[in-house]
């Protein structure tokens, strides 16, 4: 195969959730570019109408839908339109997240668990209901968006998000079961893990964080509106058939200090 068309989608169906804003919107619009059918998940449909509409504009079949992804219903719901609309389920991004900024002591347990809820038993729910039409079909490719703040600790100064820091942990064990799980069923199960990029999620702890994030940061700056496209294509695509139980760190350099 030619080497670009390794990374061409062309007639391949995502299911991106969390893809009405920010990272999700970015790769659902990478997948448009490269050729794929997009479905638009989360739990604001007019969000989703927005982006699937720029997508439309790519020359994309698009799908919005309303979904919290911690509901099983909602998930459910999700992959049978899906499956109505294009028939088949070839890429899933599990975006979809939520955070909580307090210290440890002050950490309400309400809001422990909406952030696991959402981080974690939703990547499960959404892997789960997709997974079974992927084991079906004898391929798929799962991507788990886990963060570098799953690696090990963050500074409390800007960051003061265990919930949120632990939940991507586990995001990223998720991601290596599965993968030795599923690999007899051709399914390649990866993480990518970014760094800082402008969302309305990230904002305060970059507003905060500002100087001593980009002073540990090799490249000096922030992720771009691009920056996590490329990361996002090459492992929903042929490129990376051999490629499973991996975490792509996109940072910026953050990790290597």
């Amino acid at each position: 195969m030619e080497s670009l068309k390794l990374f061409d989608l062309t007639g391949k169906t995502a299911i991106v959730t969390g893809g009405g804003r920010g990272l999700g919107a970015q790769m659902a619009k990478g997948f448009a570019e490269a050729g794929a059918n997009v479905v638009v998940c989360s739990r604001k449909l007019e969000a989703c109408e927005s982006v699937a509409k720029e997508l439309d504009q790519l020359g994309a079949r698009t799908l919005a839908l309303q979904c919290d992804v911690s509901k099983p219903d909602d998930v459910q719901y999700v992959v049978e339109e899906t499956l109505r609309q294009f028939s088949h389920i070839d890429i899933l991004v599990n975006n979809s997240g939520a955070t909580w900024g307090a210290p440890v002591t002050d950490m309400p347990l309400e809001a422990w668990k909406k952030v696991m809820d959402v981080n974690v038993t939703g990547t499960f729910l959404m892997s789960q209901a997709v997974g079974k039409v992927m084991i079906e079909q004898k391929a798929g490719k799962i991507i788990n968006i886990a963060s570098v703040a799953g690696l090990g600790g963050t500074d409390p100064r800007y960051m003061d998000t265990i919930v949120y820091n632990t939940s991507k942990g586990a995001v990223i064990t998720f991601t290596k079961d599965l993968a030795v799980k599923w690999g007899k069923y051709n399914i390649n199960v990866n993480a990518i893990a970014p760094g800082f990029f402008p969302t309305k999620m990230s904002k305060v702890i970059m507003e905060q964080g500002k100087t001593p994030i980009l002073e540990a940061t090799p490249l000096g700056r922030f992720g771009s509106d691009d920056d996590l496209k490329g990361a996002a294509i090459f492992l929903a695509s042929d490129a990376a058939n051999f490629i499973t139980g991996d975490v792509l760190i996109v940072d910026g350099g953050t990790h290597a200090m």
